[in-house]
C-alpha cells in the first residue's frame, strides 16, 4: 500500500466489460517527504469516488482484486482511501 496523488483520468471507450462504469484515474506516488514522484504513475480503479489532486491510498495486486466491488475484476492498482491526514513523526536514532 502507498500513498499517492490523483494527477488525472483516463478515458477508456472500448475496455473489458467487467470495468464497464468504473472511473480510471492516474495516480503519482508520494514519497516520504509526499513529494512526487518525477514521471511515475500508474493508472487505479478508483472505490471511493476519490477527485483530483486528493491525496490517496492506493493497493496493487491481489489486495486490488480484494478491494470493494473489485472481485474477479482485472485489476492491479485500486484506489482505497482518501487522507484526510497524516502525520509522519522521526525515529530516535534513525538518520535521514
Amino acid at each position: 500500500m502507498f500513498v499517492g496523488k490523483i494527477i488525472g483520468t483516463v478515458v477508456a471507450t472500448r475496455k473489458d466489460p467487467k470495468l464497464e462504469g468504473r472511473k480510471l484515474l492516474i495516480v503519482r506516488p508520494l514519497d516520504e517527504h509526499m513529494a512526487a514522484a518525477k514521471n511515475d504513475y500508474l493508472v487505479a480503479v478508483d472505490t471511493v469516488s476519490a477527485g483530483y489532486h486528493e491525496q490517496v491510498l492506493v493497493v496493487q495486486g491481489s489486495s486490488a482484486r480484494m478491494a470493494f466491488g473489485m472481485k474477479d475484476c482485472p485489476v492491479d492498482s485500486a484506489i482505497i482511501g482518501i487522507v484526510d491526514s497524516f502525520v509522519i513523526e522521526d525515529i530516535p536514532g534513525e538518520s535521514g
